[in-house]
């Protein structure tokens, strides 16, 4: 199915000095990135923000059209770079089979231009909004509250939220991911804080029937929705009744799993199969992930042994989605080495398929089978919590009279190369992680 990778952290232009100057640091890793077997580039908001306190992360639209060529709001380009270079990036992501996944802030906007007088609330709010694109120009109307909707789930901060019941902004909405799509050539979009705007506005940008070089374009969707599993399952099946291009989400359950697997001490591994989690329930829409820009920045970071949340990830169901600051800044990457990201990233796209099957599983050991599927003939994954040694257990397999080889593995403690293991002709054999680590084992 592919690797994600979230190409971009808070602040991360202003931390690593490139201040409009992302979209060219993201250029020049694309090439490494597309060996590696990464297959799509989750970015930051394209839009001209409304930097009120200086340079602007983008979660707070003020023009969807100027993606960096228009002078307002203190400067020409976003903080990320012109619109030149973004067009390169996506360029670029193409040429090496890469797809480009923009994150859409539908919810709110910020910035406006003047205040006006909300009829309905009898008093003034910052709504009236006159981009220099002059495009999607806005009013009170177009905010909560207005004629066409009393119903707002959310605020994010103080910024006015959109009424998508308002025919004018439905439409608005529409056309801005076309140009999106067709124009400008993402792929596929990440849809900013769903909770706070209704389902159908996602249906709608998803079922669009997109024309792209002369043919039918299908994007990819994936929403934030952060929440239980049961809500977001609710809230994908919402979205998804009527809608032949199916819109993914988050796995935030998930992730706090693996937050508990890493940071907290006797943490049993009995709970991987028992944990609530969307890939759980709906596994064909669920995307896994270790750390995002909010959790990572909102204290909820993983701490401790983070590469046991990627060998997770990077071998169990879902679409797996690797976040930029644990490869490049904390160098979880491990390049030319079995030990790091890249070798579970080339794992999971040669011998990740087919079903999950547990094979054993203690409060310390945790011994998986991938069933295999297509062109992906599966693996064995051990992952071992305990410290102090080695661990590994004697299962049955599906593979009779096969010969297995670590491809990727890592310790806390112990970086040594497992042995290579056979199964005998009723599927039997013994396979093991170092202390406080995982192994993954393939046929070869």
């Amino acid at each position: 199915m592919g690797v994600m990778i979230q190409a971009f952290y808070w602040d991360c232009p202003r931390l690593e000095n490139k201040e409009f100057q992302w979209w060219n640091t993201i250029r020049e890793q694309i090439p490494a990135l597309a060996k590696v077997g990464f297959t799509a580039l989750w970015i930051p908001p394209a839009h001209k923000a409304a930097n009120l306190t200086g340079p602007s992360m983008g979660y707070d639209p003020y023009d969807y059209y100027d993606l960096g060529e228009f002078d307002q709001k203190g400067t020409i380009p976003t903080w990320f770079g012109a619109r030149s270079e973004l067009e390169s990036l996506i360029q670029a992501a193409h040429s090496h089979k890469l797809s480009v996944i923009a994150d859409m802030v539908f919810n709110h906007n910020s910035g406006a231009d003047a205040q006006e007088l909300n009829p309905i609330l009898n008093q003034k709010r910052w709504t009236l909004f006159h981009p220099k694109s002059g495009k999607f120009p806005r009013n009170w109307e177009c905010f909560h509250p207005c004629m066409y909707e009393s119903w707002d789930n959310m605020t994010f901060g103080d910024m006015p939220d959109l009424a998508h019941r308002n025919p004018y902004v439905y439409a608005e909405l529409l056309k801005l991911a076309r140009w999106l799509i067709e124009d400008i050539g993402f792929d596929g979009f990440r849809y900013d804080f769903v909770k706070g705007y209704g389902a159908d506005t996602i249906t709608a940008v998803q079922e669009y029937r997109y024309q792209r070089n002369g043919q039918q374009f299908v994007p990819y969707g994936v929403a934030e929705f952060w929440d239980n599993a049961h809500a977001i399952e609710n809230w994908v099946d919402l979205a998804n009744f009527s809608n032949t291009n199916p819109v993914e989400a988050f796995d935030f359950p998930q992730r706090e799993m693996l937050k508990a697997l890493c940071d907290s001490y006797g943490f049993s591994l009995k709970n991987l199969t028992t944990w609530d989690t969307v890939v759980r329930r709906e596994e064909q829409n669920a995307v896994s992930f270790v750390e995002n820009h909010d959790l990572r920045d909102d204290g909820r970071p993983i701490i401790n042994d983070k590469l046991l949340a990627y060998s997770y990830i990077l071998t169990h169901e879902g679409y797996p989605c690797v976040f930029w600051h644990d490869y490049f800044n904390l160098n979880l990457a491990l390049g030319d080495t079995p030990n790091g990201i890249v070798a579970l990233v080339d794992a999971h796209e040669k011998y990740a398929g087919g079903d999950t099957n547990v094979l054993y599983v203690d409060d310390n050991l945790y011994v998986m089978q991938r069933e295999g599927y297509a062109d992906q003939p599966g693996l064995i994954y051990v992952l071992n919590n305990r410290g102090d040694n080695w661990n590994g257990k004697l299962v049955t397999t599906k593979w009779t009279n096969a010969s297995f080889a670590p491809v990727a593995w890592w310790s806390k403690s112990d970086l040594s190369r497992p042995i290579n293991q056979s199964t005998d002709r009723d599927g039997r054999a013994q396979f093991y992680a170092p202390p406080r680590g995982y192994a993954v084992y393939a046929v070869k």
